[in-house]
């Protein structure tokens, strides 16, 4: 326990722990809804008047003894009331006003911040998803105004302000909820029958953001890819540093402007991280996401529980009288015994071998179970099992094999692998606007391939939608698909059968192809 300076710093939290810490927090909230209507001084009689009437005590007295613990406590100071003085003997009477210290009033803004933070459940905020990405693309109109000259700091400012602030309203609010959604799973402090009552609501809930997260997440890491080009965005937060540093006193500008700079270096770095894959770690939107999706089917289970352990309690009692009653209709004693060693788990020694000619010599004259072991026949152990614990013998370690040939082997089909996934994305890619008729015959990997975005963009699909736009997991491919009412019928042929259904327009971009494109554009307007 901190003793000396260090205990004498926390002792405004020192009313949390006495008998009366209900009745001080009362005092302390009066003090705080005081100084918000801009009052600084109490006396007794208002803090006793601003309690609420349920929770008064009986007396002012007991109002004034709290008071003087809370200033002992270095919550408030006392200052002498002499404003009511009329005569010479009211000097000699004990008359005090109050008002907060500094000390107390941190402790109270602690206290609230924990409470909050307490009750506090968190949402996923597909909406925050969207700002993000509109505020990107603000960013990178921006961005582009550096060919003509320097970008508007105010609007730079602005918009990256607005950019970090709805990221870190989303991260933080996912946090929560993840966390408030594993004590539900758990089922701590839930009630089983609202848990049933809003496990649907909740499903539907994750499925919607995960879909929503999908969609977004990669078009998300290709706008940040994309204003991380050529280190533009170092110029955005150049410019966002060095108007927060216009303010500063003179003499510091320098380092205000180099400080800010940091901040929101650091800003950037972590809503990159967030949703950009790096080498050896996987960004905090593809944790998130398979968190979500690795807790349906957990709510699910606990649902399953809870309906099996309504349709039929099971405890230990009732399994222990059941179990009773399977000893009594028992028809003899080895049966008794053979439950009795199913029940319990009382099984033969694993070290210990029986064989054929034990066996046989047991059939040929039976003990009794009622036999005491010591007139029982003794079991014949291995002298090498007493001496060793084992019947094995101990020998070399053997030798460590070399696997650099399987290494290499395992690295080359990695390679050939990804070269066909990269055929493939090209052979799929569309040049502009086509009907899903129009693909023709697909190998088995593009026609794979195709399924996947396929599924992405249905996913996206609501009743009433003409036309979506999605974004496969990995970032590399998008595809645009919207609905024709001329009722077509599309055939995609594959190795393995035909796949049909209703005719759409597709659009399909390889993302990486067009990304390269760009930068090599740029690289050549350079030169």
């Amino acid at each position: 326990m901190p003793s000396g300076p260090a205990r004498a710093a926390y002792t405004p939290f020192a009313h949390l722990t006495v008998p009366n810490a209900a009745l001080y927090r009362l005092v302390m909230g009066a003090f705080l809804a005081a100084k918000e209507r801009f009052a600084v001084h109490l006396r007794p009689e208002d803090v006793f008047a601003a309690l609420p009437p349920e929770q008064r005590p009986a007396d002012v007295d007991t109002v004034v003894k709290a008071l003087d613990s809370l200033v002992d406590w270095g919550n408030l100071r006392a200052d002498p009331d002499t404003s009511r003085v009329t005569a010479v003997e009211d000097f000699y009477r004990k008359r005090f006003i109050y008002q907060l210290t500094q000390a107390g009033e941190a402790a109270e803004q602690a206290l609230s911040a924990y409470d909050e933070a307490l009750g506090r459940r968190g949402a996923l905020q597909a909406v925050a998803l969207h700002d993000i990405v509109t505020q990107l693309r603000a960013l990178l109109v921006l961005a582009a105004e550096q060919e003509e000259g320097e970008p508007d700091a105010a609007k730079t400012h602005l918009a990256l302000s607005t950019l970090t602030s709805r990221f870190e309203a989303l991260a933080e609010n996912a946090r929560a909820f993840m966390g408030s959604l594993q004590r539900t799973i758990d089922l701590h402090g839930v009630e089983v029958d609202v848990f049933l009552a809003y496990k649907d609501r909740l499903i539907q809930y994750l499925e919607r953001f995960i879909q929503d997260l999908i969609t977004l997440g990669g078009r998300i890491a290709l706008l940040i890819g994309e204003l991380e080009e050529q280190d533009r965005v170092d110029v955005l937060l150049r410019l966002a540093a060095a108007r927060e540093a216009a303010d500063a006193a003179p003499g510091e500008v320098e380092s205000a402007e180099a400080r800010a700079y940091e901040r929101w270096v650091g800003r950037w770095s972590g809503l990159a991280a967030w949703f950009v894959s790096a080498e050896g770690r996987e960004s905090q939107a593809r944790l998130l996401r398979g968190r979500a999706l690795g807790a349906i089917p957990q709510l699910l289970a606990v649902v399953r529980q809870l309906n099996e352990r309504r349709a039929g309690r099971s405890d230990r009692s009732a399994d222990f009288r059941t179990l009773a009653r399977w000893f009594a209709e028992a028809p003899d004693d080895a049966a008794r015994h053979r439950l009795w060693r199913a029940a319990f788990g009382l099984y033969p020694a694993r070290h210990l071998t029986v064989d054929a000619d034990t066996l046989d010599r047991r059939s040929a004259h039976p003990v009794a179970a009622s036999t005491p072991w010591a007139e029982a026949e003794p079991l014949r152990i291995s002298p090498q099992l007493r001496r060793t614990g084992s019947y094995e013998r101990r020998g070399r370690t053997r030798r460590v094999q070399d696997r650099s040939e399987q290494r290499k082997h395992l690295a080359e089909i990695a390679a050939k692998q990804a070269q066909e996934i990269t055929a493939a994305r090209a052979s799929l890619a569309t040049d502009g606007t086509t009907r899903l008729s129009a693909l023709g015959e697909l190998d088995p990997l593009a026609f794979g391939l195709f399924l996947q975005l396929l599924g992405d963009a249905l996913a996206t699909w609501r009743p009433g939608t003409t036309a979506t736009v999605a974004t496969s997991n990995d970032g590399t491919m998008e595809i645009r698909l919207t609905a024709l009412a001329d009722g077509m019928r599309a055939k995609i042929r594959t190795p393995d059968g035909t796949f049909s259904g209703p005719d759409h327009l597709v659009e399909i971009i390889d993302l990486t192809r067009t990304g390269r494109a760009r930068a090599a554009g740029t690289s050549g307007g350079e030169e």
